[in-house]
């Protein structure tokens, strides 16, 4: 029987990226996503035979078990991996951001992840050798400029998976993350609050990289099978985390602001 992963916002960007590399290697792959054209493509591309289509809504605990209930019942009884990847990125100042992009940062980013370890923990702990895996970010490492509530979320998150990650080895179940820094997907598209730039443009006018796509989903594969809690992706990932370990002082000069990297 084939290995199977469920993968939030699997109709675009990483989890498309995600979503095409374990169905190449032979596993069933249960795409979710609000966007139901992208979903579509996403399951044309991998080949309707390698997957399983789920429009829902993160933020419903109804929608999580409907979706997960159904997905392990095309794939067997299976649920190896839980990509909790589904993501939104909204930034600017605090002060001028709107209430309702605050609120949903926090209730996709955050209560989606939150839903989807509650909606998945019967079925990863009836799959021997099953993993949890969050979408985190190189923004959970350190709190910048113009991105509070993102952080937050991804601090959060993190938190989430460390915590996770100790309780749920009893039950046979690995909980890890993935911490990217810029990626070049929809994420990337909002203007943020007080500016005319979309997240793209700032990234590109600082200077700094995008992982590519493929190079992103090949370091998910490698965190569903190795040991690692957090994995980094991206130079600029890997540069914070060691300024964040060695040389923290450093970070009070970060003051550019800059749009929610990762997923």
């Amino acid at each position: 029987m084939r290995k199977a992963i469920f993968i939030t916002g699997g109709g675009s960007g990483i989890g498309r990226a995600v979503a095409t590399l374990f169905a190449a290697r032979g596993w069933f792959v249960g795409l979710a996503d609000i966007d139901a054209a992208g979903l579509a493509e996403t399951a044309r591309r991998i080949g309707p035979a390698n997957a399983s289509v789920h429009p829902m809504d993160v933020r419903s605990r109804e929608e999580w078990q409907a979706a997960l209930a159904a997905f392990v019942a095309a794939s067997g009884g299976r649920l190896d991996v839980l990509f909790n990847n589904a993501g939104v990125g909204r930034g600017g100042p605090f002060a001028a951001m709107a209430a309702a992009d605050r609120d949903l940062v926090i209730d996709v980013n955050l209560k989606g992840v939150i839903y989807g370890a509650e909606a998945g923990l019967p079925h990863l702990a009836a799959t021997p050798g099953s993993v949890l895996i969050n979408t985190g970010s190189a923004a959970g490492l350190f709190g910048a400029p113009n991105m509070a509530v993102y952080c937050a979320s991804k601090f959060a998150v993190k938190g989430l998976t460390e915590s996770l990650a100790a309780e749920w080895q009893a039950l046979g179940i690995r909980v890890c993350s993935v911490m990217p820094s810029f990626i070049d997907t929809p994420l990337l598209d909002p203007i943020a609050a007080g500016s005319n730039r979309s997240g793209r443009e700032t990234v590109q006018a600082m200077g700094l990289e995008f992982t590519p796509l493929e190079e992103v989903a090949e370091q998910i594969w490698q965190a569903v099978h190795g040991r690692r809690v957090h994995t980094l992706i991206g130079k600029t990932a890997r540069r914070l985390a060691f300024i964040v370990r060695f040389a923290p002082f450093l970070l009070g000069r970060a003051r550019r602001p800059a749009p929610p990297p990762g997923g």
